[in-house]
């Protein structure tokens, strides 16, 4: 049988790379995209191909741009010969104080946490109704639960998670659509190696609302 292959948004680093080599490990050949991590993403694909040859490849796209989406898709296609599962995992993430948001932000957030993932999805549907594909959306906790000064994210989350529900139905019963929705599993690029006591203190009231009073891990979104 044909190798299966996946195609994961955003995938240079984080989660999204967790998400890529995971599938790897699992016998899947391998696409992922990226935006500005160019050198990150060729590394994973490098350190990919060095397992196994020929087995993953990178594409670089712009999720807020219509023509960038339908380039990657086509791209994949072209290259890989088939597409089994689609993670949308790429997303913008920063504050925009309510009152002072702008247009552009929101172009930003919500073409590249919804619009982009929409528009991937339904040009690759026909492909992954073909081969009884599946659909993975990275939503956020945020999707239920606003972020605060973080309003056009949570929105545009929120927007995610109903776009999954409606894609459950509209690709039923050959793909299947679900969402994978994160807790708090890493902190933000900005604040990783922060050692502001202000950040520190922020983190631990965080972690005191978590039941298990702790980061959960990447493996754990992957898986």
């Amino acid at each position: 049988m044909a190798t299966k292959v996946v195609l994961i948004t955003g995938a240079a680093i984080r989660i999204g790379a967790c998400i890529a080599r995971t599938f790897h490990s699992k016998g899947f050949d391998v696409a992922i995209s990226y935006r500005s991590s160019l050198t990150a993403a060729q590394a994973l694909i490098d350190e990919l191909n060095a397992i196994r040859a020929d087995s993953a490849s990178c594409w670089p796209a712009e999720m807020t741009d219509q023509a960038s989406v339908s380039r990657l898709g086509r791209d994949v296609l072209a290259h890989h010969k088939r597409l089994d599962v689609l993670v949308n995992n790429a997303s913008s993430f920063y504050p925009t104080a309510y009152g002072d948001s702008t247009q552009a932000q929101w172009d930003d957030l919500v073409g590249s946490n919804l619009r982009g993932a929409y528009f991937l999805t339904q040009q690759l549907s026909a492909e992954l109704t073909a081969n009884f594909g599946a659909v993975v959306n990275l939503t956020d906790t945020h999707a239920d639960r606003a972020l605060p000064k973080h309003p056009i994210y949570s929105i545009a989350k929120a927007g995610l998670k109903a776009m999954t529900k409606s894609l459950a139905i509209e690709l039923a019963p050959r793909v299947r659509a679900n969402g994978v929705s994160p807790g708090a599993i890493l902190w933000p690029p900005s604040l990783e190696d922060d050692n502001d006591p202000a950040v520190e203190a922020g983190r631990q009231t965080m972690l005191a609302g978590i039941p298990l009073a702790k980061l959960g891990k990447m493996q754990d979104i992957a898986d």
